[in-house]
């Protein structure tokens, strides 16, 4: 009987270095009666391959998402808050959506944007085909409407028609005064009609025929010179609202354009381009138009109708990085040079004390600087050149300005004040300014004053000529508390100036003769208050004078002395730091 064959050893096998060599080294020994490693041991091998080879697969995709898992699996807190972390980090190397998501913003179209960006600047120029129409009617103050496109003025029905609007586009009525809250005054306000041409509105004819429709323009401005269309109605008249409600929201709208701007008046009065002009000309480049009896149709590529205004003899600057301007800029970049911001078509908003550069250079007698943005006016306090502190009883007493009224809110005791401010160190000079006054002389008396003493009243107002760091004391009669600080106080602060209050005491006040000093009048005049404007101004405004406590006059000249000496005392020591940095 034939023994089995015994096998010792075994035929060399096919080489694993393909693709299957990482899953098992050899091949298992194959029984005596199969077949050894061949063509049908290696598709059998083959199949038992692909399902590891799988499972491979999915193991590593499962220990590369685990990161991900973190996101949704329920676990304490502390922990979903470590694996965020982790998350976030992750995510800093990868690439965002966030620059192109604010690409699509600078790319939106005007109807997407808010109308105070078109007012401002910040939405950019654009094409004058790009037909723009709107209204911003969100401030208490005033509306202000914005026209891009091909706008036309049309004296005889007071209205500007607006060619190739915005399809859908509606007639808009406003009056371009910043007292929108006073229902009264904005009635003697000449209303301006917006009316909208649709660019489809020849139905179908050509466009030569659209362009015979039109109104034929008698003068053509410059394409990129907007108008900016307002009125000197209302309380013109009245200095404290011609720079409150006129010349600084003027300012505010207008002086973004660098002078490349028409100015076109409503109810104009040549009296106040004879006392402003020389404000208006560092504003804009061109003759003013008079809209009512200008009979000429301008056509324009733009035009603001009404002006923007911030509050109360305030022009409240904006920071270079405003939203929209760090958009067009790339991060972390520096502070734009004008050029730069000018490019971008948003230029940094302007402060009242630039708008006080614009006076002090319309009314020094200086050149005009359209070409180039106004300085702001020094600091440095004195009107003298500074002095070392050892100089200081050597130096001239400083200037003290004392405006006077004649009809009410008289100062009673108007002697003894003067002498009161000569005592305290003073050289007092009395003030009683008219309606006929030139602004020049007004302005050349305040810049050179360290002090400004004035009863509550418009021509408070001029304070704005005055240098920073020098003195406003205001003489605030009973039942004006609020309106001096609010109109003149603060302002003033924001200015730069140290601002004192002498408030008149129920007793000083004529009021408590006319009416009793226990009467209502004059202990309460919340009372008068609650009854309106008007009738707190014919109380406390026209019927009112004063007679000043000295001894407590006094006190406010010895406060008004002392920060005129602690601030020569630091522009000596600035001066004297300049000169020893110069030595060396």
């Amino acid at each position: 009987m034939q023994q089995p064959q015994q096998h010792h050893h075994h035929k060399p096998k096919p080489s694993l270095s393909g693709s299957l060599s990482w899953i098992r080294r050899s091949p298992p020994p194959s029984p005596p009666h199969r077949k050894p490693w061949g063509a049908g041991g290696r598709g059998r091998y083959a199949c038992r391959a692909v399902p590891l080879l799988v499972l491979t697969v999915y193991s590593l995709f499962t220990v590369l998402r685990i990161p991900s898992s973190s996101l949704v699996v329920n676990t304490a807190d502390s922990e979903r808050v470590d694996r965020r972390e982790d998350v976030e980090a992750f995510k800093t190397h990868l690439p965002s959506n966030q620059n192109s998501l604010e690409a699509r913003q600078e790319t939106r179209s005007p109807a997407s944007l808010p109308c105070s960006a078109f007012i401002s600047g910040e939405a950019g120029g654009g094409q004058a085909e790009e037909g723009v129409l709107c209204c911003d009617r969100s401030h208490y103050r005033s509306d202000v409407c914005y026209l891009r496109g091909d706008a036309r003025t049309d004296p005889s029905t007071s209205s500007v028609l607006l060619y190739n609007a915005p399809r859908g586009a509606a007639p808009e009525k406003v009056r371009p005064y910043t007292r929108k809250f006073e229902e009264s005054i904005m009635r003697s306000i000449d209303e301006v009609t917006i009316v909208p041409v649709a660019a489809d509105a020849g139905n179908g004819t050509g466009t030569a025929d659209r362009d015979s429709l039109r109104r034929r323009c008698d003068v053509r401005h410059p394409a990129g010179v907007p108008a900016v269309v307002f009125s000197t109605g209302g309380y013109t008249g009245n200095v404290y609202h011609e720079f409150s409600d006129g010349l600084i929201p003027l300012f505010v709208t207008a002086e973004r354009f660098g002078g490349e701007v028409v100015l076109v008046v409503l109810e104009y009065h040549y009296w106040w381009l004879g006392r402003y002009g020389a404000i208006l000309e560092r504003l804009t480049n061109y003759k003013i138009i008079d809209f009512r009896y200008d009979r000429r149709v301008h056509c324009f590529s733009e035009m603001i109708v009404g002006l923007r205004i911030h509050g109360e003899l305030v022009a409240d600057g904006w920071p270079w990085n405003n939203t929209v301007l760090r958009r067009r800029l790339p991060p972390h970049a520096k502070a734009p040079s004008a050029a730069e911001a000018s490019s971008a078509h948003v230029l940094a908003g302007k402060s009242i004390k630039d708008f006080q550069a614009l006076l002090h250079q319309g009314y020094s007698g200086k050149p005009s600087a359209t070409s180039s943005a106004p300085l702001p006016l020094p600091l440095a306090t004195p009107a003298r050149p500074c002095v070392r502190p050892d100089d200081h009883a050597k130096a001239a007493k400083p200037k003290m300005l004392i405006f006077i009224r004649k009809q009410n809110r008289v100062i009673l005791n108007l002697p003894h004040v003067v002498t009161a401010c000569r005592r305290a160190g003073f050289a007092p000079h009395v003030m009683n300014l008219r309606r006929q006054t030139p602004m020049p002389v007004i302005h050349a008396a305040l810049a050179s004053a360290d002090a400004l003493v004035a009863v509550h009243g418009a021509a408070v107002t001029h304070f704005l000529f005055m240098r920073p760091g020098t003195v406003l004391l205001q003489i605030v009669p009973v039942g004006l508390d609020w309106a001096a600080e609010s109109f003149y106080g603060k302002p003033a602060q924001q200015l730069g100036l140290e601002y004192l209050e002498y408030r008149v005491a129920p007793e000083e006040s004529s009021l408590a003769a006319e009416y009793g000093l226990n009467s209502t009048v004059v202990q309460d005049p919340s009372v008068i208050s609650s009854q309106g404007w008007w009738e707190m101004k014919k109380v406390y405004m026209d019927r009112q004078n004063v007679t000043v406590s000295i001894k407590r006059f006094g006190e406010l000249l010895r406060a008004a002395k002392l920060h005129l000496k602690k601030n020569a005392t630091a522009c000596g020591g600035k001066a004297a730091g300049a000169s020893h940095a110069a030595v060396r």
